[in-house]
């Protein structure tokens, strides 16, 4: 082999650095620190630059080129956050020594992993929103799933149906999701392409490793106190996110000191699609305003993000229910109280993510200083709820703890007004530590101290002109003119460093002593402050649980505090919560569309009743544009709003507890899984009939329109009926529909009552009223809609021309089809009389009444009457 090739072969030393250290993070884009700059390389840099927008250059290695491209160090914060948004993993390699001349190379490690899932980078969190890893697991009969925010230690378990756990994957929002790697079919299936996902080995995901992960992380013997014992799939799923975090250097995790079980049953269940129709958190129009909007009045960014929780879980427990409505109630009629208690809040800041900063060494002393000022508030707070004297309050006044300890010792330690970085200004307090005054005392007395000396040398040596002096080559020295040196004036202890043509530079052994002191004492200042910043920040562990504790209340007490704040200013009421089946709105609004009406339009209000023995089912009639759908969504709302512990927009308002929430408003194709509308329509109306139960509030919104008229109607028909016959409870239900047939359920059934949304007609002109009133409608106006949206007049009186001839032809096919029913019956009359009296058809007639169509799916019911259709030419 030449020698030229044997050169290209070789790597220059950065670069075997680089390429042994990309092997252990082959599936992360490396940001490899050089110098001033983070660099990345081949796939990485061709990545970074089409992501960042920078410069890819090419780096000669040994004779070839490789790809390059790099940012400053300090534009990390800039960079850092597009890379993870992209979706990517992001591995920091910093220099672990300061470069020496002695040292060919420096050395390098991977101090920090970060993960779309995995963040403390303030560009990467929202203060309103967690940032939720999330861990799944996937059992014979059940499934697990676990949260972590990493950036404020919550710890998240639960175990259920794959409905339950999906429900929850949407409520919360991970923005990353861990997985078995042999469950990657199964993944894909489950959540398609919602979330950032990444596979872990499959032995991550047992109990024999999960299980010590976890007692080891809270130093516990059983996990009995956290209410997971049993609770196996969540456990799997909890320690492999404790793997993941070891995984991707992590493991400063000691503000992850708790786990929590989500009980399903503690709160009102709203599967995604309910989630999504309501519009809960995020609305699919651009200019759509989702409920928490609507309700987020909070202070502090743990309100905020506890508040997001609240809305997609609200609380099932009554008494729960009632202590929120009862604090709510208080700060609305004491104006003064809420906004003395907002403004407190006001100085606390983000003291969770603070907190959360500490093991990893993330905080800084800016933010300590911080944590003192939100920590100060804290025993004022705790006095304006003592004076409130609420029942409710007693919970959380008795989880306040004032930390005195700790607001002492960082009072003690730091400046009023620490600077954001150890180094540019002073961090530590004066009078904290001697040896650090002492330093600094000379750093700030250094002028005065080389002019004194001067001082005492002249008047030692009597040369007049003498002057101190600096260089960068032998650093201080004193400066003698030819005139004096030639006198003689120079002690003999004196040490000449440099001649010059008109003088001569001399260094003393005090001088040499002073200058040591000079330019070290900043130095030494820097690492002894950084010492001592260290050390607060170790003494601030051990008191992160009580001040979590702390943050966890505030979050409550602003939440609280902002239901009590939007309820005065949009007028809502105390509903009267118990343990009922009955829903009685008096002039109900929709909390969300009230507030987005012109200034001066009154939103129409309207009545609700629903109970499980009068009026289970409102079949609600009326054309498009009228406000069919928006009646049934502002009561499922209301509902919501209830049991999270709000007013409500109404006069008045009781309520008994549901349990679940189920709609079925809107639809759209779900073109990428094969679904079309009907299809997506039909899957989220069985998950309704499926879980209903005596307390579920149902919303209904046009039922079978994505089939034929006929098909509509009678799927339309048949739900209606499983619902009032429902062997598992009355349901109440809000049923919207263009179907006026199905006005004839009044009839059949008791607690069917039929409503319409009152339209008034002027000159073939429509107006909606959006007023409910009894009685079903005939008319559909959708001719009159369509004008209404600027349709072509030639199309709409075309359109008047077909729906004239249309409704004649149908009138004469519905008394062709009612004789045809009337012969159909005598025929069926006289059949089933037969059937009856034969004996050889007792089997199937058995086989028939055996049947649980409650329990059957569609597909299910075709195989089975198929079955008897053959039974039947059989006995033929």
């Amino acid at each position: 082999m030449s020698k030229k090739k044997k050169a290209a072969k070789k790597v220059t030393p950065l670069m075997k650095q680089y390429f042994q250290m990309k092997s252990k993070y082959p599936d992360a884009l490396l940001l490899y620190r050089v110098g001033d700059f983070y660099e990345t390389f081949a796939d990485d840099a061709v990545k970074a630059a089409n992501i960042l927008g920078i410069t890819l250059t090419s780096r000669n290695n040994g004779g070839s080129d490789i790809a390059l491209a790099g940012f400053p160090h300090h534009s990390l914060d800039l960079y850092l956050p597009r890379l993870v948004k992209a979706g990517l993993r992001v591995a920091i390699c910093e220099q672990l020594e300061k470069p020496s001349k002695t040292k060919k190379i420096v050395k390098r490690g991977v101090t920090e992993m970060v993960t779309p899932g995995l963040a403390f980078n303030e560009q990467l969190l929202d203060h309103k929103s967690n940032n939720f890893l999330a861990s799944i697991h996937f059992a014979d009969e059940v499934m697990g799933v676990a949260f972590l925010d990493l950036s404020t230690g919550e710890f998240l378990v639960s175990e259920g149906s794959s409905a339950e756990i999906d429900k929850l994957l949407q409520s919360l929002q991970p923005r990353e999701i861990i997985f078995a790697s042999t469950s990657k079919e199964k993944v894909q299936q489950f959540i398609g392409k919602d979330f950032h996902t990444y596979p872990l080995e499959e032995w991550i995901f047992t109990l024999d490793f999960a299980r010590p992960k976890l007692l080891d992380q809270f130093q516990v013997q059983n996990l009995k106190g956290f209410g997971i014992e049993d609770f196996h799939s969540a456990q799997i799923a909890a320690g492999a996110i404790l793997q993941y975090l070891l995984r991707t250097e992590n493991n400063q995790s000691a503000h992850i000191n708790t786990i929590r079980r989500l009980q399903n049953e503690k709160y009102v269940w709203l599967d995604k699609f309910t989630i999504r129709n309501l519009e809960l958190i995020h609305s699919p129009h651009q200019t759509g305003i989702p409920l928490y909007q609507v309700l987020d009045a909070t202070i502090s960014p743990m309100g905020a993000r506890l508040l997001k929780k609240w809305v997609v879980l609200p609380i099932n427990d009554l008494e729960e229910i009632q202590k929120r409505h009862e604090i709510v109630n208080h700060y609305v009629e004491k104006k003064v109280e809420r906004e003395e208690l907002q403004k407190e809040l006001e100085k606390i800041g983000d003291l969770e993510r603070l907190i959360s900063k500490v093991p990893s060494r993330k905080i800084n002393p800016r933010e300590t200083a911080q944590l003192k000022i939100a920590l100060d508030r804290i025993p004022p707070i705790r006095q304006a709820l003592e004076k409130a004297n609420i029942k409710g309050l007693k919970s959380l006044i008795h989880t306040l703890n004032d930390c005195p300890t700790v607001r002492n010792k960082i009072k003690d330690a730091l400046v009023e007004y620490p600077p954001s970085q150890l180094g540019k200004e002073n961090v530590i307090a004066n009078g904290f530590h001697p040896e650090l005054d002492e330093y600094r005392s000379i750093i700030k007395d250094s002028k005065q101290m080389l002019l004194d000396l001067q001082v005492r040398e002249v008047e030692a040596t009597g040369i007049q002109n003498l002057k101190v002096g600096f260089n960068n080559v032998f650093g201080y020295y004193l400066e003698v003119t030819n005139k004096y040196k030639d006198k003689g004036l120079v002690p003999d202890h004196w040490i000449r460093k440099q001649t010059l043509t008109n003088s001569e530079r001399y260094i003393s052994e005090e001088l040499k002593v002073l200058e040591e002191k000079i330019l070290t004492a900043e130095e030494k200042s820097l690492t002894l402050e950084e010492d001592l910043f260290d050390k607060l920040v170790s003494y601030l562990e051990d008191y992160i649980q009580p001040v979590q504790l702390n943050a966890q209340t505030l979050g409550k007490l602003d939440c609280l505090l902002s239901f009590a704040e939007i309820s005065v200013l949009n007028d809502y009421v105390h509903p009267e919560m118990d343990e009922s089946f009955v829903i009685d709105l008096k002039q109900a609004r929709h909390p969300v569309i009230e507030q987005s009406l012109p200034t001066g339009e009154p939103f129409i209000p309207n009545d609700i009743y629903l109970d499980d023995k009068e009026q289970q089912i409102m079949m609600i009639t009326g054309p498009n544009m009228s406000g069919k759908s928006a009646i049934l969504r502002q009561t499922a709302l209301i509902v919501l709003m209830a049991q999270m512990g709000c007013f409500v927009p109404a006069q008045s308002a009781r309520i008994g507890r549901i349990d679940k929430v189920f709609s079925r408003v809107g639809a759209s194709d779900n073109i990428s899984s094969g679904e079309s509308t009907f299809m997506v329509e039909m899957n989220e109306t069985s998950s309704i009939l499926n879980n209903v139960s005596p307390r579920s509030l149902i919303l209904l919104d046009e039922i079978g329109r994505g089939t034929s008229t006929y098909d509509g109607i009678s799927i339309a028909w048949s739900i209606a009926e499983f619902l009032h016959t429902s062997a598992k409870g009355a349901p109440k239900t809000l049923f919207a529909t263009h179907y006026h047939e199905l006005n004839q359920l009044a009839q059949k059934y008791s607690r069917v009552k039929n409503y319409n949304v009152a339209t008034k007609e002027n000159q073939s002109q429509i107006v909606f009223l959006r007023k409910l009133q009894a009685g079903g409608s005939h008319h559909s106006f959708g001719i009159q809609v369509a004008q209404m949206a600027g349709m072509p007049d030639t199309v709409i009186q075309r359109a008047k021309q077909v729906l004239s001839q249309l409704e004649t032809k149908n009138i004469q096919q519905k008394k062709e089809t009612e004789d045809r029913l009337s012969d159909m019956e005598s025929t069926i009359g006289m059949q089933l009389s037969m059937f009856g009296n034969d004996p050889k058809w007792d089997t199937i007639r058995q086989e028939i009444e055996e049947i649980d169509l409650t329990t059957m799916t569609p597909i299910e019911c075709m195989m089975k009457l198929k079955s008897i259709q053959e039974s039947i030419k059989e006995k033929k």
